[in-house]
């Protein structure tokens, strides 16, 4: 019964985070888009506005309810919001739930294979680093995970269309699928192709922080006491490491990985604009250009739930790995 108790104030604790957390960053990005100098009817007419006479213009404001104060805009937003409606986007003229729904899969399916691939590729070169110090083996590991860290996720993009998709011609340069083919001759074949290269860049990218934090953490178990008792009785490579090491680096690991969902999703708007992906990063850098307020605050809630979802979990393998964090987090 304490158990389900302190189950149910979690949740609650974390939801009423969640709402507040929704409603600033809602408020913050509204006021943010009404600074912008992109002026959304031109950005919707495009380049047919010098045809555009004023009482066009005006009709277009009063459709799209542009000539109402942003107080009151904000306000039938949210009254909208909370009957489960996000509003119309003007440059795609699709509910803006239908937009993020066929966008959210294609982002998602990419974010996790590179999230899974840069925690293992990364974790595991961290513990060879740290088993072999200062050797030739750990010095290159180094080397490659301090070079990665400076470097653009844009750049290492084009670096990685120019070599295989252009001087290569293994890969395709960019899209989710085969052009001019029809959507239901698509197989997941062609969608996985497609995603190569967005994934390869998030994942490369992605690697040298977990890389280092685990090296560094696993050297400093290794230089403790225990581990030099350890030693004396005859343990050695990998038996000691996962006897004395690997318990002792995984949670660090797990937890600056789920930290970094935000670094991934920000990655993702990246790497899907310069292979042209079609996913939620794309839709996110077309509302900002065009100022689609509707489809940039309904993609800001999308985002926000999921960077709070990363950390959420990784509060809640907190409680399974390690229990003696279980008051910390209730807290």
């Amino acid at each position: 019964m304490t158990g389900i108790l302190e189950w149910g104030r979690f949740v609650g604790v974390k939801l009423l985070r969640l709402l507040s957390l929704l409603a600033g960053v809602s408020v913050v990005a509204f006021i943010l888009m009404q600074f912008s100098p992109v002026d959304p009817i031109e950005a919707y007419i495009g380049g047919d506005m010098i045809r555009v006479s004023a009482e066009q213009r005006s009709l277009i404001e009063e459709r799209w309810g542009l000539n109402d104060p942003p107080a009151q805009r904000l306000f039938n937003w949210g009254q909208a919001l909370l009957q489960g409606d996000l509003g119309t986007s003007m440059i795609y003229r699709q509910p803006v739930a239908d937009i993020i729904q066929e966008r959210f899969l294609n982002s998602v399916a990419l974010m996790a294979v590179a999230w899974i691939l840069s925690g293992l590729i990364g974790f595991s070169l961290g513990v060879v680093a740290a088993m072999k110090r200062e050797s030739l083996l750990d010095r290159l590991i180094c080397w490659y995970c301090y070079t990665l860290a400076s470097t653009p996720v844009f750049w290492m993009a084009l670096l990685l269309l120019m070599l295989f998709g252009v001087w290569l011609g293994w890969l395709p340069v960019g899209l989710g699928v085969p052009a001019g083919m029809a959507a239901d001759q698509v197989t997941w074949t062609d969608r996985a192709i497609h995603m190569v290269l967005p994934a390869l860049t998030l994942s490369l990218t992605g690697v040298a922080a977990i890389a280092l934090h685990t090296r560094q953490k696993l050297l400093d178990v290794l230089d403790s006491d225990y581990i030099l008792f350890a030693r004396a009785r005859g343990e050695r490579g990998v038996q000691l490491f996962r006897r004395h090491g690997f318990r002792h680096v995984v949670l660090p690991a797990l937890t600056l990985q789920f930290a970094s969902f935000s670094e991934l999703f920000g990655g993702a708007v990246l790497a899907e604009q310069v292979f042209s992906y079609p996913g939620l990063g794309q839709a996110t850098v077309q509302a900002g250009l065009r100022g689609d307020v509707p489809l940039l605050l309904g993609l800001v809630l999308c985002s926000t739930i999921f960077v709070f979802t990363g950390n959420l979990l990784a509060d809640i393998l907190y409680r399974f790995i390690d229990p003696r964090m279980k008051e910390e987090l209730l807290t």
